[in-house]
This record gives C-alpha cells, sequence and structure tokens, in this order.
C-alpha cells in the first residue's frame, strides 16, 4: 500500500482525532486566556505581592518543560479526584499557555504610551473608559500577531498530551504505526494534518490583523 492509499484509509481516524484535538486546544485556551489575563493584571498591579505571585507563577511555569507539567498536573489531580485525561490535558495546556499568555498581555498593555492615558483623563473619561476605549484597542493590535503565535504553538504541543493516554492526533498516529508497523508513513501524514492547522490559523489570523489594519487607517 502506498502513501496516498495509507492517507485515504486513515481519513476517518485521522479527522475524528483532528476533532479532539481542536477541542482540547480550544477548551484550553478559553482557559489560558483567563488565568493569563488574571495574572498579566496581577503583574502589573500596585500590590508588591500580587506582583510577586505573578513573577514566580510566570517564571515557574516558563522554566519547567510542558511535559513535566502535564505529568504532574494530571497524576497530582488524580490524586485527588479521578479526571478524564481531556480534561487533565486542557488544564494542563491551558496553565502552561496562560504564562506565556500573561506576558504578551502585559507587554501590549505597557507598550500604550502614557500620554494617551493622561490625554483621555483630561477629556473627562474614567479610567473603565479609558481603558475600554482606548487601552484596551491599541494593546489588542499589539498584541494580536503574538497571541496568534501563541494559539499556533498550542496546537503543536498538544500532541504531548499523547503521553497521558489522549486519543488525539499524535496518539491517533501511534497507535496506527504500531498496527501497520509502518511508523514513517503515520508520522508523515498526522504531520501533514498539524500543517493543516497551522496553516488555516494562520490565515485566520492574517485575516484579523487586516482588518485591523484597515480600521486603524
Amino acid at each position: 500500500m502506498n502513501f496516498f492509499e495509507h492517507l485515504v484509509d486513515t481519513a476517518p481516524i485521522f479527522l475524528d482525532a483532528t476533532v479532539v484535538t481542536l477541542r482540547l486546544t480550544a477548551m484550553a485556551l478559553v482557559f489560558a486566556m483567563a488565568l493569563g489575563a488574571l495574572v498579566a493584571w496581577m503583574s502589573m498591579s500596585s500590590v508588591a505581592p500580587l506582583r510577586w505571585i505573578a513573577v514566580a507563577f510566570i517564571g515557574l511555569i516558563r522554566g519547567t518543560p510542558l511535559i513535566a507539567q502535564i505529568f504532574v498536573l494530571y497524576f497530582g489531580i488524580t490524586e485527588v479526584v479521578l479526571l478524564p485525561a481531556f480534561w487533565a490535558g486542557t488544564i494542563a495546556l491551558g496553565v502552561h499557555n496562560s504564562a506565556y499568555i500573561a506576558e504578551i498581555i502585559r507587554s501590549g498593555f505597557q507598550s500604550v504610551p502614557d500620554g494617551l492615558n493622561e490625554a483621555s483623563r483630561s477629556l473627562g473619561m474614567s479610567r473603565m473608559q479609558t481603558l475600554r476605549r482606548v487601552r484596551a484597542p491599541l494593546a489588542l493590535r499589539a498584541i494580536l500577531p503574538v497571541l496568534g503565535s501563541q494559539f499556533i504553538i498550542a496546537v503543536k504541543d498538544s500532541s504531548l498530551v499523547a503521553f497521558i493516554g489522549m486519543r488525539e492526533l499524535f496518539q491517533s498516529s501511534r497507535n496506527l504505526a504500531a498496527s501497520t508497523y509502518e511508523p514513517l508513513t503515520m508520522y508523515l501524514i498526522v504531520s501533514l494534518y498539524y500543517l493543516a492547522i497551522v496553516l488555516a490559523l494562520t490565515f485566520v489570523v492574517s485575516r484579523i490583523e487586516r482588518r485591523l489594519s484597515v480600521h486603524r487607517r
């Protein structure tokens, strides 16, 4: 059986696994955005202990391998409550990505010149109005390209949850490699699926960036 025959025959399995991968990544990123926004707010807070906690959290997560974090969180959580691999993987990926997203959000807000904040306040805007009408839109334009890249990295990193039993794309390719005795073919095929997802996400992010650029002009 040649490569293209394998590609067609394994399509139902890989397409089902693609749905699992996308669901896992989407849930993890929703969690990561919420936690990352909280950590970013803490890191910009005027309360020193909150800043220390944020710095410690970001340093710990960014300084340790994702696979180690997945194992620690998975086996740590299951010591207390038995969770399916899907939710354990979601939490682990969410926590990992939240540290990077927190830094992206923080740098985006800090890139907004202080003069714009002062000008907005001088026009009678409240602190919340300044945040909603001035700081947040400008910060969004700054962070969107980097945030899009982080989302793409999260898709690829999701392959590591295969090592806690999640039957997503990479685990499916491992199972097929073992059953067909053609590991090279199966890993090439799964690479094509990851490439397709990444290209689709890149296209979406580029379109959003273009729309924001038009609006800015």
